[in-house]
């Protein structure tokens, strides 16, 4: 792995760590130094060559991919079980999983509360306006309906609304690929295959289909329209702003799922029948289908196309699907365990491609299709964690199916999400019959743009309310006294610690301190100092002091800390 090209979070724990370690390195090493004439005496002599601030960075890559890698085997802490009898494995499952729903909210950033929320139809307004209705298409059985609902403090979700004739077998939330518009899957524009048009198969067979429409990958808005624009996706854009508050823009677009559960459950109430509402979602959809069915159990099934099995590769994907301390408790596998005993169909079929270069400033990253095997492994990583009976035993709560590498949302997999919803229901055969337009389209690219400013002003309503938050979060904290400060900061000390910078674990091994003098001048003597701490991992920094400490002379040390893509030698 290429380090000096490694996303930005990867790169600001190196730069964590580095600032710990060298802090490190001086304080040790100080003392020594003053207490005798010779130069570190109990040291070893430092004989590293080349580019050491290299060395470090291309060590730490290699032990943080080590814990990558083992990072599943420290996950049933998290994760316990009573195996006892099978009433007390399922009671351990939920109770687990409502524990972990808590921590993926909160590192997803899905903490706001929603508004109550409100549908309405948005249909732009044609040349005869006294024909003019809310229905802007119609296919075999349903009708379509361009729609908007509230979620929060000016944000909304968009989309469209396919409304059967009859009366609906299920409610259904089909959530396209970014850079999918609800109008393709849907078949009303070109662009989605008619194999592929997941949305409209679902209609056909006599669903309530809600297709929310998402921030594509493009860079269109990237940056701030009208004042400075920037050549990085859009998505990465959100994800710097909202980073910073808490949020993320997985859990802005969640919070639009979730928001269109609530009214489709408040539709079902208002008609008195039992709420049945799945969701099922490809690549970007398929991931946000993901965790939404994992923190909701109004999802009675879910389904997840192209998105599943990436995991494990977290570091390599795009910088807007980085979710801090994620693979900390969840892979893919616990993600899923979430959502058993209900429903949950994961097809490996397409999945969507793309690559982000650094090129115009933003971070490295890319989609791409996982082979069969890693799928495989996970899945059955998330078998044996909810020790899910035999494949071949009917009516099974897990499914992964094979597609064909071209397929997204297969006929097997929609006909599997039907059935958990509503028993035997068969998928009617696809008849690749588009909906016809009976009215304008909604402008795609004017919606985007709305879709896109309103997230990005959230982010900065958020940091304008911040004062106010952060004096909440500090009111516990004594401020009168030094004494009173002192005894009710650790906890604080504590989250800043854990939950904002990020430690890596203490040093496994002796401090073994190498030295050598590299300059003297003006009366100061400057000395290349390197500590081991793990394998790979050490310690390194240049220690500057004046000549002519007497023995046992005490002197203040003070941190210079040298920039991210700097070197000790630039500072000392």
């Amino acid at each position: 792995m290429n380090t000096m090209k490694s996303s930005p979070p990867r790169r600001l724990r190196i730069r964590h760590a580095l600032t710990a370690l060298v802090h490190t390195a001086l304080l040790l090493c100080a003392p020594a130094v003053g207490q005798a004439a010779e130069p570190f005496p109990g040291t070893q002599p430092l004989t590293m060559e080349g580019d050491l601030a290299a060395q470090l960075v291309g060590g730490i890559d290699r032990y943080l991919d080590r814990l990558l890698a083992d990072a599943p085997n420290h996950r049933t802490r998290w994760w316990p079980r009573e195996t006892s009898s099978p009433e007390a494995l399922l009671k351990s499952i939920q109770t687990t999983a409502e524990t972990n729903r808590v921590r993926l909210r909160h590192i997803l950033g899905v903490v706001d509360k929603r508004e109550p929320v409100t549908m309405r139809f948005v249909a732009p307004v044609g040349t005869n306006v006294a024909q003019n209705t809310a229905e802007l298409g119609r296919g075999p059985g349903y009708r379509v309906y361009a729609v908007a609902w509230n979620v929060f403090r000016g944000v909304e979700g968009e989309g469209l609304l396919l409304v059967p004739d009859g009366e609906s077998r299920a409610d259904i939330i089909a959530v396209p690929d970014c850079d999918w518009t609800p109008e393709q899957v849907v078949g009303l524009v070109p662009g989605v295959s008619a194999e592929q048009q997941f949305a409209r198969r679902l209609a056909e067979a006599g669903c309530r289909v809600l297709v929310p429409a998402l921030l594509d990958r493009g860079d269109r808005f990237a940056g701030n329209p009208g004042v400075r624009s920037v050549k990085q996706s859009q998505r990465e854009t959100l994800w710097r702003a909202s980073y910073e508050m808490g949020r993320t823009p997985l859990g802005y677009e969640i919070q639009k799922l979730l928001a269109a559960a609530d009214w489709l459950a408040q539709q079902s109430q208002i008609s008195n029948l039992k709420s049945q509402i799945g969701i099922i979602g490809y690549g970007e959809g398929g991931l946000l289908a993901f965790y939404a069915g994992a923190l909701d159990t109004r999802f009675l099934a879910v389904g997840v196309c192209g998105a599943f099995g990436l995991s494990q590769r977290h570091p390599e994907l795009p910088i807007y699907r980085n979710v801090w301390s994620l693979l900390e408790r969840f892979g893919d596998a616990e993600v899923a365990a979430m959502i058993t005993p209900r429903g949950l169909i994961v097809e490996h079929g397409q999945y969507p491609e793309a690559t982000h270069t650094d090129q115009g400033g933003g971070a490295p990253g890319r989609l791409w299709r996982p082979a069969l095997t890693d799928v495989q492994r996970e899945f059955e990583r998330l078998e044996a964690l909810v020790q899910a009976p035999p494949r071949s035993q009917p009516g099974r709560a897990l499914e992964l199916v094979e597609a064909q590498p071209d397929e997204a949302g297969s006929a097997v997999t929609l006909s599997w999400l039907l059935n958990r919803l509503r028993g035997q229901a068969p998928l009617p055969s696809d008849s690749r019959t588009s909906p016809q337009a009976t009215g304008p389209l909604p402008d795609a690219t004017a919606r985007a743009k709305r879709q896109y400013l309103q997230l990005l002003e959230d982010t900065q309503q958020l940091m304008r309310e911040s004062e106010y938050t952060r004096r909440e979060f500090w009111k516990k904290a004594d401020f009168k006294t030094l004494a009173g400060f002192t005894n009710s900061f650790g906890s604080y000390r504590d989250h800043f610690r854990d939950e904002i910078v990020g430690m890596i674990p203490k040093a496994a091994l002796p401090p073994n301190p190498r030295s050598r003098l590299i300059y003297e001048t003006n009366g100061i003597r400057g000395y290349e100092v390197v500590l081991d701490v793990h394998p790979d991992v050490f310690a390194y920094g240049i220690l500057v002091m004046p000549a002519g400490l007497k023995p046992g002379e005490r002197r203040p040390v003070v941190v210079c800390q040298l920039g991210l893509d700097g070197s000790p030698r630039v500072v000392a």
